[in-house]
């Protein structure tokens, strides 16, 4: 069967079982878009205001349902427009393909209109990509696309295809994929039994859950683990959800904004588990520091994480729904209750606590965790509103909590909660944006009501940049640098300009039945909640410190009372 390059591509996606993709049509991708045309009923296109918003929504789609999450681009500026986006995906482990389209080959290298090195740009944040000048290698590069985007430690792959190719015809055969397998040949039995011993002899083990328990599908085997070892859990930003928010068990974040109780616990403990975590940063505080008591056990698909940022004593390699089942079926159930009832002390004497009057990001959080009954699907931008997200909402299962961990990225939450409500067209999409984040691509909300997607646009609002206000106010001595927004921007008026429902709230009342309204509504809906610009995000780590000096504002006043 004798295909185009552009036929091809469809129906490529269409073999890998794509059902949406996200993207932006031009010149150079043009035939690829004008075969899409004829397949409509088969492959749900979503225009997006901008690139970046067609990336972002290919990444939410994707973390929100274990899928591989597709995007399109023309050449030049479309391509470009992409990066941040890839750059978003790669860093936090999610499987994404972009096909990009690029001046004919005969262009390439010449400063041609439109033409740009895509290939070279994204390949530090890329698995893998591709630039395609032989049609007849079309279809395999994309089927080594798909298959290198879902193996092992999942990422982002770039397959950039020159205008020609697109316009060439060569032989098809379709092929069924195969199976993503598991990576278990890494996993060595001595390594278990290793670690198996380790936990044996722990008398104050930990576990500490990352992002890659959310991607393995661990969730029911990390319940079995954490009951069998008798440890509290706690986990990173990433790892919302693959440990029940509501267990008994669990202990909250670990880090600058972790608990008290995380920080303190892992700071005395002797074994410290770590489940699908890269040590960020973040996390760490000091790393010289961190669980200085402790012996530390990672288990990680990426063996390039071990001994990278925090040396450890001891690793398992492989996929770690697989580990946790060699290692549970190994296992006898142990018992702390001295342990636990130390932990579960500091759970009763250093709780998350907020004014309960007024208006503010924590009340937010709560009373959409209470009117969702934490059922939703919780997206979130970057900054002061991501912390109080990730603190206050309570993340029952896995892929319900989207955020970007690793790139930190303000604008990517519209989009991924685009690409999650296409994704889960049964669950109730919210996310929650912090007003300097939804002026990076508010664009989106056009998409939205386009689109006709039910998701829920919360706008913390405080009128300046929260989190780095914070930082302003606790380390540079107030002095608040290009971070107060106060230009009298009217978000409701712009969210009913763009074809969604606006509200705004200045009260809890007002925040209750805003948010009961836009439960039953059949568009976007977009909420102004108005916030103290003075409201910070407790407890806190101050950079450099080690993170059992995690500290609140009441402490704080405290310290500048004496």
């Amino acid at each position: 069967m004798q295909l185009t390059g552009a036929q091809i591509v469809i129906e490529c996606l269409k073999e890998q079982g794509v059902d949406t993709v996200f993207g932006y049509p031009g010149g150079a991708i043009l035939n690829v878009y004008d075969e899409l045309y004829k397949h409509q009923g088969e492959i749900r296109h979503v225009l997006t205001s901008h690139e970046q918003g067609a990336s972002h929504a290919a990444d939410g789609y994707a973390r929100s349902t274990g899928k591989v999450g597709v995007c399109f681009a023309t050449s030049g500026p479309g391509a470009t427009n992409l990066v941040t986006g890839i750059a978003t995906a790669y860093m936090d482990s999610v499987p994404v393909v972009a096909i990009t389209c690029n001046v004919t080959v005969p262009l390439l290298g010449k400063d041609s209109f439109q033409e740009i090195d895509i290939a070279g740009i994204t390949m530090p944040i890329t698995k893998h990509n591709f630039i395609v000048k032989d049609v007849t290698k079309l279809a395999d590069t994309i089927r080594r696309a798909f298959k290198i985007a879902q193996t092992g430690r999942p990422g982002p792959v770039l397959v950039d295809i020159p205008k020609d190719i697109t316009a060439a015809k060569t032989e098809y055969t379709s092929v069924e994929p195969k199976p993503i397998a598991r990576v278990t040949d890494t996993i060595c039995e001595k390594d278990v039994d290793t670690a198996v011993s380790m936990i044996k002899a722990a008398k104050k083990p930990y576990i500490f859950v990352g992002g890659g328990a959310v991607i393995s599908g661990a969730s029911e085997e990390l319940k079995e683990f954490a009951g069998k070892v008798n440890a509290p859990v706690c986990d990173t930003l990433m790892g919302k959800g693959a440990f029940d928010g509501t267990d008994d068990l669990y202990t909250g974040m670990l880090g600058m904004h972790g608990t008290k109780t995380s920080n303190l616990g892992v700071s005395e403990c002797d074994l410290l588990i770590a489940v699908g975590v890269r040590f960020s940063d973040r996390v760490l505080g000091n790393a010289k520091k961190f669980a200085s008591q402790a012996k530390i056990l990672q288990f990680d698909v990426d063996a390039a994480e071990i001994n990278k940022n925090i040396q450890v004593d001891a690793s398992v390699i492989g996929d770690l729904k697989e580990i946790l089942i060699r290692v549970n079926e190994k296992l006898d159930a142990q018992s702390h209750p001295e342990w636990i009832g130390e932990i579960m002390d500091l759970k009763k004497k250093y709780p998350l606590t907020y004014p309960k009057e007024g208006l503010s990001g924590p009340y937010l959080m709560e009373e959409i965790y209470r009117a969702t009954k934490g059922d939703a699907v919780i997206v979130t931008e970057v900054g002061q509103h991501q912390m109080w997200a990730a603190q206050y909402y309570k993340y029952k299962n896995p892929r319900t909590f989207l955020s970007s961990g690793g790139l930190g990225t303000m604008g990517y939450g519209l989009g991924a909660a685009i690409g999650a409500q296409i994704g889960n067209p049964d669950k109730q999409v919210i996310n929650i944006a912090g007003d300097g984040c939804f002026r990076m691509n508010m664009n989106e909300i056009a998409t939205a009501a386009r689109e006709k997607l039910p998701l829920i646009e919360v706008i913390v609002n405080n009128h300046v940049l929260g989190m780095v206000r914070q930082w302003q106010d606790l380390f540079y001595e107030k002095r608040y640098s290009a971070t107060v927004l106060d230009d009298g921007v009217d978000f409701v008026k712009l969210a009913e300009a763009m074809g969604a429902k606006g509200y705004r709230v200045t009260s809890q009342e007002e925040f209750k039945e805003a948010f009961k309204e836009a439960l039953e509504s059949e568009v976007p809906v977009l909420i102004d909640c108005i916030i103290n610009c003075d409201d910070k995000v407790w407890p806190m780590v101050a950079p450099g410190e080690a993170i059992s000096s995690s500290f609140t504002g009441e402490d704080l006043a405290k310290k500048q009372q004496s």
